[in-house]
């Protein structure tokens, strides 16, 4: 996906691979990858790890105070195997650390942020997820799942996706901007756009080959078809 994929038209975006486009109210869509089988269990292990080494200090300490330590050791198990999920879901934008470190996040299946009944109703349904053994029934509706989506996602409505991450916009090329002769098209703007900052990864040739086959609609001279590319998407940019 190129950086201005997100503005088409919901008739011209065909979706690819995993990812799901959501519109905003604002007509904005946005394009979210869902986290597949691998990584997600990547991160709920390294939560599991973290979670094992909070139970074994917290037990380590509840012990000198006797029995009243053992009842505040049950508190604390209880509280880090259904409570650590919900908290940093909630708390901390749909990230636990696991989450956080593979680069992973929970939200609502419309894209908004997950709640505390969204996070409770996925969790309190790991219980089935579980059954019969070692996630048995949360993989096998994962792996059959269009967006990757255990029975608690489906339940909640919510998805695991790969948090978005801010990508700089490539460099145009250096030269004078220049309007185009004729209104361009919002995908005619990304094609040229794209060219542009493909600048560095064709070669010389193939870059004339391409702009000579773009330039007689945008009434361009031949001789000149790379460089009035590149000067019509530094206007759209509103460069100089």
């Amino acid at each position: 996906m190129n950086n201005y994929s997100c503005t088409h038209n919901s008739a011209e975006i065909l979706p690819l691979d995993t990812v799901v486009y959501l519109e905003t109210p604002e007509g904005i869509y946005l394009a979210l990858r869902p986290a597949g089988l691998p990584v997600r269990v990547l991160a709920f292990a390294i939560d599991l790890l973290l979670r094992a080494a909070l139970l074994a200090f917290a037990g380590a300490a509840w012990l000198y105070l006797g029995k009243f330590g053992l009842g505040l050791a049950s508190i604390s198990a209880f509280l880090l195997l259904w409570g650590y999920m919900v908290l940093f879901e909630v708390l901390n934008q749909g990230r636990s650390p696991g989450k956080q470190i593979m680069g992973l996040q929970v939200i609502y299946s419309d894209g908004t942020p997950i709640d505390w009944s969204g996070s409770l109703i996925r969790n309190l349904l790991r219980v089935i997820d579980l059954l019969p053994f070692a996630y048995c029934i949360g993989i096998l509706c994962l792996l059959n799942s269009a967006r990757f989506q255990r029975l608690g996602d489906l339940a909640a409505g919510t998805l695991v996706i790969y948090e978005a991450r801010p990508t700089q916009r490539k460099s145009l090329p250096e030269v004078t901007a220049s309007p185009s002769a004729r209104t361009l098209t919002r995908n005619e703007q990304h094609a040229l756009l794209n060219f542009a900052e493909r600048q560095q990864q064709l070669p010389k040739r193939r870059s004339e080959e391409l702009a000579a086959i773009i330039a007689p609609a945008l009434h361009i001279e031949p001789a000149q078809a790379v460089s009035g590319l590149y000067a019509i998407a530094r206007s759209i940019l509103g460069l100089r």
